[in-house]
């Protein structure tokens, strides 16, 4: 009890206040909201209503706290409540104040000492008046992103509030404060939240050295840099998260000092290097987060001094060499590694993470069996090993709690083990591209009730498509069954609400069921039935189908009419044919279309500019290519090769600021070269092969730069004049490959792979995928006459160069020589005279070479490369002399050797490849040249395969 009563106008001051609210016990704030106010009745002494705290010796009120008090309403700049000047702490946190301004009145509070105004629907600028509560030890401003912070009210805040300990303002936008104003926060300070603020710029280091702070938050503040401490880092610190934000450089050694430090969350930054070994000495350690950095080397062994560690994340970085030894850790609950290079098994013994309930080891090296330990941890819930090389059978699962099981794209076989049919709490179940085998009938997910997820694609399976009980998978939305010996559509798909269905690749044919059509008719968005047999499709009623795939099918006739959400719609290698339906150009979302291979006939519809991949080649279609390419259109590719069709290159391609290939060749297009193209800045990939293209190009190419050309087709055309040495020296994107274009990427989008067709010995051969480090320059079967330019020798990228059937003369330029990555070349056909260059015998990764039917004379060079290249290299050459040729070099022409050199390649490429009719060896040589050694044909050759079962 109090010693005095509260003051008769306090008590008035709160009543007024509460009837400016009503209750709303439905806002949205971050607890459950009661009303306080309710027991606020005039009469009674407000010391004891809920909320108030009055002062012992006066009665007066020197406390509010209305916290989660579901208060519905405005307050305004007059209110009652900023009579109560005595106030030392109040709380109005977790209400919704309708976007009120936040009143400069606040500042009447001087002894204010607590203020906190958090997630109550504020909006507006922070008053600068807030600035004269210098007394304030703790404040909290934090909201949702309707607040500002002005820089100048922020220095004041630190020049005036010099006692404060707690600042918490995240998702205050503080885009316009200077980082550096926080350098003179007080050195009181205990923590420190400044999350989601779009604060930008550099983060003053003096502030991880406060002497008192305990806590620091600044993550999601993608723009904020920093670094920390290199040196001499004493800190009281517990809490020290950044995540999401630009700091950079490497972890300090000085971290071990951080004793009392507990959680360390550092994800999405740009740190990098090794992980000090001094981190073990952090042994109040329990939650260290490190993904998504560039964090590399191996994972230190002094982690396992860690033992409070509960959450350990190290995923998606470049960690190497071997599991890290952490089986003493007892505490964990959450450990993921993913998405790093972690080579060897995984430990057979595991027994101590008795705790662990997540485990994600997904896209490593990791290989052998999977120990038996894993299936049976009592508590784990979630495991994800996919994309790994690990092998053998799977054990049984003694383990009943796992909720989410990922094996996706490992080398696993056997039969699936029938402990997972009984695991009941299973919601999602990936067990695609392995070795599995046997037949999977879906009455064995009878027990699997709770099952969303499964996808058992790409084994050797066989899955049946009857059911024996009414619905095996109740709950079932995502469901993957690419490959698997299916001959029908499942019975089972009747009963299903599906959003997810995947049927490609298996054995389907005839119509599709009637029945088919209801199944999840309002919540099916993806489906793929590609590469089976089905012949008849007349209609799509899904009505929320976003991405539907019909590839490589028997379908005839007209296209059906695309339903209204599709976005992508691929149908190409089938027999559609007939004109392309208008009802094309009246979708508002659909994006990519794919209708090639097929019989469609008539012309391009004028909607042409509409989608983001128009892929129409190898079809009928006639006329001219439409003038309607509208300014801002977001067209990304554009294939209409093997057509009939004629005309000029429509000027308005030039809209297309996003079109990164045009594919134009095989057909009748009339025009002189399209110079105006090289104004689009994106665009790597321009074929015109086998048209009516004529005239010189020398007049057109010091104008425009092609500055991301990787691939130029020109050949059999009617092109006359010189070569045009401007044109090739603007092509940058062909004179260096960064390391960062080294990765296997390939041009394209997911749903949908860029391929093109490249002449190779004289044979036309389609690459499914183009790799971005594949580039070409083809320019044959023309009418050039001239030098060859020397400036080609700058294009260090090129990997294929084919000048041949032309009216060249002179000598080969010694500048070829510098094209260090080059693996084809053809000269043939053309009057270059001259003997061949000794440079060009250091390419040494040239695999193809034609010089024949030119008036080369001397010897032929010898060298590793050149000892593999046969007679119909150099035939109709009656000059030459040397190996291969039978034509021996006189005593005045001996054959000019160099040194061998000792690497991979040793020109087994060659033989290994093109003696087998395929590009193999261009495939080969590709990860030859990024890596050392034949990677992309193995992954290209494996997935195929895969594929194939």
């Amino acid at each position: 009890s109090y010693a005095k009563q509260c003051p008769q106008e306090q008590s008035l001051a709160l009543l007024q206040f509460k009837q400016l609210f009503s209750f709303n016990r439905y806002y949205f704030g971050r607890c459950r909201a009661y009303p306080k106010t309710m027991s606020w009745k005039w009469g009674t002494d407000c010391c004891s209503w809920e909320g108030v705290t009055c002062d012992m010796a006066t009665g007066d009120v020197i406390s509010l706290d209305l916290s989660c008090s579901g208060l519905y309403g405005s307050i305004p700049s007059n209110t009652s409540l900023f009579d109560l000047v005595r106030l030392q702490k109040l709380n109005l946190a977790n209400n919704d104040f309708n976007l009120s301004l936040i009143s400069s009145g606040f500042s009447r509070f001087l002894n204010l000492t607590h203020l906190n105004l958090s997630y109550s629907n504020f909006e507006g600028s922070i008053p600068y008046e807030i600035s004269r509560l210098s007394k304030l030890v703790s404040l909290d401003l934090s909201t949702y992103p309707t607040l500002r912070l002005e820089n100048p009210v922020m220095e004041a805040l630190v020049q005036n509030v010099t006692k404060l300990q707690l600042l918490f303002l995240d998702s205050v936008d503080m885009s316009t404060v200077v980082p550096g104003t926080l350098r003179n926060l007080s050195s009181s300070l205990t923590s420190l939240s400044l999350s989601y603020c779009r604060i930008q710029g550099e983060f003053p280091e003096n502030i991880f050295r406060l002497p008192n702070l305990q806590m620091l938050r600044l993550k999601v503040n993608s723009n904020l840099s920093g670094v920390f401490p290199r040196s001499n880092w004493t800190s009281p610190l517990r809490y020290l998260e950044v995540s999401s934000t630009r700091f950079s450089g490497q972890l300090p050694h000085s971290i071990c000092n951080l004793r009392h430090l507990r959680e360390l969350r550092l994800s999405q930054c740009n740190f990098y290097g090794f992980i000090p070994a001094s981190l073990g000495n952090v042994t109040q350690l329990a939650v260290l987060s490190l993904s998504s950095n560039s964090f590399s080397g191996h994972i230190p062994p002094s982690l396992s001094n860690l033992h409070q560690l509960t959450d350990v994340d190290l995923g998606s970085n470049s960690f190497d060499g071997q599991f890290p030894d952490i089986m003493n850790l007892t505490r964990v609950t959450d450990l993921d590694i993913s998405n790093n290079q972690l080579t060897g098994s995984i430990p057979s013994h595991g027994s101590g993470l008795q705790n662990l309930a997540f485990l994600g080891l997904f896209n490593n090296t990791l290989s052998g069996t999977i120990p038996s330990w894993l299936f049976s941890l009592p508590l784990l819930r979630y495991m994800d090993l996919s994309d790994n090389q690990l092998t053998g059978h799977l054990d049984a699962f003694p383990s009943k709690s796992l909720r989410t099981l990922y094996l996706t794209n490992n080398r696993l076989n056997g039969s699936i083990p029938s402990s997972i049919f009984e695991l009941a709490n299973l919601t999602d179940l990936s067990l695609a591209s392995n070795n599995f085998s046997g037949i999977v009938e879906p009455y064995m997910f009878a027990k699997l009730v709770n099952l969303k997820i499964l996808e058992l694609s790409h084994n050797s399976l066989s899955f049946g498509t009857t059911s024996k009980v009414n619905s095996s998978f109740p709950q079932i939305f995502y469901l993957s069954l690419s490959a698997c010996n299916i001959s029908a559509f499942p019975s089972f798909l009747r009963s299903l609400e599906l959003a997810y269905l995947d049927l490609s690749e298996n054995n389907i044919d005839g119509q599709i069921p009637n029945w088919m059509w209801e199944v999840g008719k309002d919540t099916l968005s993806f489906l793929d039935l590609s590469h089976n047999f089905i012949t008849e499709m007349k209609q799509i009623p899904w009505k929320n189908l976003n991405y539907l795939n019909l590839q490589s099918n028997l379908l005839q006739g007209p296209l059906p009419v695309p339903p209204p959400r599709l976005e992508v719609l691929l149908v190409s290698n089938n027999q559609f044919t007939g004109e392309i339906i208008q009802s094309i150009c009246s979708s508002s979302t659909l994006e990519v279309l794919d209708l090639s291979d097929n019989g469609f006939s008539g012309t391009i519809p004028v909607c042409i500019g509409n989608f983001s991949v128009l892929d129409l080649r190898n079809n009928r279609l006639n006329g001219t290519i439409p003038e309607a390419f509208a300014e801002a259109n977001l067209l990304r590719t554009l294939n209409l090769n093997n057509n009939e069709l004629e005309g000029p290159v429509p000027k308005s391609l030039v809209n297309c600021a996003k079109l990164e290939v045009l594919d134009i060749g095989n057909n009748k297009v009339k025009d002189v070269f399209p110079y105006w193209l090289g104004n689009l800045t994106e665009l790597q990939v321009l074929v015109l092969r086998s048209n009516k293209f004529h005239s010189s190009m020398r007049e057109f190419e010091a104008k425009q730069s092609f500055p991301k050309l990787r691939i130029i087709d020109l050949s059999h055309n009617n092109f006359t004049g010189p070569l045009p040495a401007r044109f090739f020296e603007n092509l940058n994107r062909m004179r260096n490959v960064g390391e960062t274009e080294r990765k296997l990427k390939y041009v394209g989008e997911t749903f949908y792979q860029d391929s093109v067709v490249v002449t190779l010995k004289g044979a036309e051969i389609e690459l499914q995928k183009i790799l971005t480090v594949f580039t070409t320059i083809d320019f044959s079967s023309n009418d050039f006459h001239g030098e060859i330019p020397e400036v080609i020798g700058n294009l260090h990228s090129l990997r294929l160069l084919n000048l041949s059937h032309n009216n060249l003369t002179v000598r080969i330029p010694f500048s070829l020589g510098n094209l260090i990555n080059l693996e084809s070349l053809d000269l043939s056909s053309n009057d270059l005279s001259g003997k061949i260059p000794m440079q060009l015998t250091s390419l040494t990764y040239l695999s193809v070479l034609n010089l024949s039917y030119n008036q080369l004379e001397g010897p032929i060079p010898q060298g590793p490369q050149f000892s593999t290249f046969q007679n119909h290299s150099y035939i109709g050459n009656l000059g030459l002399c040397g190996f291969p040729l039978t034509k021996q070099c006189g005593k005045d022409d001996p054959p000019e050797l160099v040194p061998t050199t000792s690497s991979w390649f040793d020109w087994k490429v060659a033989k290994m490849g093109y003696g087998s009719g395929l590009v193999i060896g261009l495939s080969i040589g590709y990860m030859v040249f990024v890596t050392g050694r034949p990677l992309w044909f193995v992954k290209m050759f494996e997935k195929k395969q895969s594929k194939k079962r």
